[in-house]
């Protein structure tokens, strides 16, 4: 049994806010270079180009990425040897958020109540997802989600006889619904199988799978560069204003399922696709 203290996972998570609102991963970076190298259409070209000054005034100054410094999303991926100390896991996820979000200078932009709408100034509580898996280390996965590319997630509860072509022509028209209002170019998240709540996280959590890589299921991974190409020929573009990159990657995830359904979610995340990783 390996004891952390809570105060460790406040610390990184405070960390990883300022990290992940700041800075790109490696994968993402590289992308967004290519797609500049790629991409046919001079105004599409122009955009990702500004995109990338962008990029680089926001990691020399310090300055957010995007002005929309989301809701905290955390994945937890917690070793079942584990055990903490120190205080409440949870309010120590909390406290990181709190932290990062203030001292940071982060956007705000959470709301006590759906409806009162009164924001919590800390941009707290976040959002945390837990998994309990093997061995003695934790997995901390801190992912800003924006609203504007948030808003366009969609869930479709299927028929089986949909099958595969109808998961396509879902992932197809949450992408074209969307336009640019996701600011392509985008990461596609999409959740295949389970429930669905179930099929909504694979859908969030395939956004903070690396963009270079595909499933492990061939005729997922097919599926995969399928769609990715037809998005890409949809016209959309960088900035919703036309050209040949307007998504960087299809991320799918897939579950079993119930006889009667094929539930299918579509997680749409903008050219930032912001998330942070570390094992502890």
């Amino acid at each position: 049994m390996r004891t952390v203290q809570v105060e460790e996972i406040t610390k990184n998570i405070k960390e990883m806010c300022i990290e992940a609102n700041h800075f790109l991963t490696q994968d993402m970076d590289a992308a967004m270079k290519k797609a500049v190298e790629t991409e046919k259409a001079e105004l599409g070209k122009q955009i990702l180009n500004q995109l990338q000054d962008n990029l680089k005034i926001a990691g020399e100054e310090m300055i957010p990425i995007c002005q929309d410094t989301g809701m905290a999303v955390i994945f937890m991926e917690i070793g079942q040897e584990v055990h903490f100390e120190g205080g409440n896991l949870e309010d120590a996820i909390n406290e990181g958020v709190r932290q990062g979000y203030v001292e940071g200078y982060l956007r705000k932009s959470v709301v006590k109540d759906p409806l009162n709408r009164e924001n919590t100034k800390d941009n707290t509580p976040a959002v945390v997802h837990y998994q309990i898996v093997s061995g003695d280390k934790v997995t901390i996965t801190v992912a800003p989600k924006g609203f504007g590319s948030e808003n366009m997630s969609r869930v479709f509860m299927l028929k089986p006889a949909d099958g595969i072509e109808g998961v396509k022509e879902a992932i197809l028209t949450a992408v074209k619904d969307a336009g640019p209002n996701a600011c392509p170019p985008m990461v596609v998240g999409v959740g295949i199988g389970g429930t669905f709540e179930k099929c909504a996280l694979m859908a969030k959590k395939a956004l903070t799978r690396p963009v270079d890589q595909h499933s492990d299921i061939p005729y997922v991974a097919e599926m995969e560069a399928e769609v990715l190409d037809k998005i890409n020929k949809s016209g959309i573009g960088p900035g919703g204003l036309g050209g040949t990159t307007t998504a960087l990657a299809v991320n799918i995830n897939t579950y079993p399922t119930h006889i009667a359904g094929l539930p299918v979610a579509v997680n749409i995340c903008c050219h930032v696709n912001r998330h942070s990783v570390r094992v502890i």
